[in-house]
């Protein structure tokens, strides 16, 4: 048998990755890909006005938004990040998302070995 790193998704088949995670109300869902020692992959979909709060990280953390539009916030800055877009929140600068609208995003950390 394979070993296999990916998890939680069909292998030798085409998908929309924004089909893979869908919104529920009130909720934020996440859905991992893989996690390990050098790199995390979790797809995510937030209802509108749910958050994560400020909180760091010890990896180097990219958002690709699939769908809608995030307010990220980065240290003292924020950003609006809509469909398309893209931002890297560094490691161990605080960070936060909120949900001005229904939103997915792609989140891909990755961890100094």
């Amino acid at each position: 048998m394979t070993q296999h790193f990916i998890k939680n998704v069909d292998f030798s088949k085409v998908l929309e990755m924004e089909a893979l995670v869908q919104y529920q109300k009130g909720q934020v869902v996440s859905r991992t890909l893989a996690q390990g020692k050098p790199v995390s992959v979790t797809l995510f979909a937030f209802d509108k006005g749910e958050e994560i709060s400020s909180h760091s990280s010890s990896g180097d953390a990219l958002v690709y938004i699939l769908d809608g539009q995030s307010e990220i916030t980065i240290g003292e800055e924020k950003f609006n990040v809509k469909k398309g877009e893209t931002i890297v929140m560094p490691a161990g600068i605080p960070h936060a998302l909120l949900a001005t609208e229904q939103f997915k995003m792609l989140l891909i950390v990755v961890f100094s070995l």
